[in-house]
């Protein structure tokens, strides 16, 4: 029970890094930023779900965007239909997304590899095509909740009405998500799926229920995908098919390896560089279109001298500084 507990400086700097972003980020930046801030945040989420699974099962799952569109989609129809307040609707859109990443988990029992990587992307791509033919709920009548013209205001949370007040509540969702993520890696499903990711023969062997820890993970996974994509839809309020193509799925994926998917800071970093990166670079008269050019060489990177990504490299540097200062000063 102890250890269940205990902070360690990576989590020391995590919760750190969280008061910063909660407390002061949303005094510092103006209205556009703030909007640029709160939708990284929502990513930061989603892509903590994806690298999650690829860390602690080695699974890729290219659907994680699709995902985030079917939270977004529940949430604008509960918003727009019904009275309820928008931390029920937020649960119930990431407890309905997860029911997508148990229905993705089927192919995963029998698939690795390549052939999962196609099959989740073949869903993503799915998920795409049903939105742009039905497009996302704006008010309207019926089950799609759709009309042709104006759309109804989207309710926000009473305690987060304002850009830097939602900010924080994003913030906020963020930092439970991860903290979501760090209770189950360090209680028995962690312990199951490390077993798994070793061998899977061995864990059958050791009585480990495969089926089950997989489910599980792929449910996780889709329960923030979910979360990341209402709490867009409260950013935004009002969504369209362009946002959830299966592309951004396989930039989401990738992103996830080159910030680090074993670590809280490679999702951070992932987010950053996909959703703050471009306006930065358009902020400075360069063409935002360049920041694929950096994605494609920060893969690279990755592949070939950073398993561990970014995140590996930047802790790695750092332990390696203090133990050269340890032995300097004995």
């Amino acid at each position: 029970m102890r250890g269940l507990f205990h902070v360690t400086p990576s989590g020391w700097s995590g919760l750190g890094f969280a008061a910063f972003v909660i407390l002061l980020v949303p005094e510092l930046a103006g209205s556009y930023w703030l909007s640029v801030f709160t939708s990284a945040a929502c990513f930061t989420l989603a892509i903590a779900g994806v690298a999650f699974l690829y860390a602690r099962l080695g699974l890729v799952s290219l659907t994680q965007v699709g995902l985030m569109g079917v939270g977004g989609w529940v949430m604008l129809r509960l918003n727009h239909g019904t009275d309820l307040p928008f931390e029920v609707n937020l649960v119930l859109s990431a407890l309905a997304t997860m029911v997508f990443g148990w229905i993705l988990a089927l192919p995963a029992l029998r698939l690795r590899g390549l052939y999962l990587a196609l099959v989740t992307l073949m869903a993503a791509g799915g998920l795409e095509i049903v939105f742009a033919t039905f497009q996302f709920p704006n008010g309207g009548e019926g089950f799609w909740g759709v009309t042709i013209g104006s759309s109804e205001p989207f309710r926000r949370p009473a305690l987060a009405q304002s850009p830097e007040a939602y900010l924080r509540y994003v913030a906020i969702c963020a930092l439970l998500g991860f903290l979501l993520i760090e209770l189950h890696r360090r209680l028995q499903p962690g312990r199951a799926w490390a077993m798994i990711r070793r061998s899977e023969a061995a864990a059958m062997a050791a009585g480990v229920n495969v089926t089950l820890y997989k489910t599980w993970a792929f449910g996780i996974c889709g329960l923030l995908g979910g979360a990341a994509g209402a709490l867009l839809a409260g950013s935004l309020g009002l969504l369209d098919d362009g946002t959830f193509r299966a592309s951004e799925s396989v930039m989401v994926f990738a992103l996830a390896v080159v910030g680090g998917a074993r670590y809280w800071q490679g999702a951070v970093i992932a987010a950053a560089l996909y959703k703050i990166l471009p306006p930065l670079l358009s902020t400075w008269g360069v063409d935002a279109d360049l920041a694929f050019v950096i994605f494609g060489a920060g893969l690279l990177h990755a592949v070939i001298t950073a398993p561990d990504g970014i995140a590996g490299q930047l802790r790695g540097a750092i332990v390696a500084r203090f133990a050269r200062k340890e032995r300097a000063d004995a």
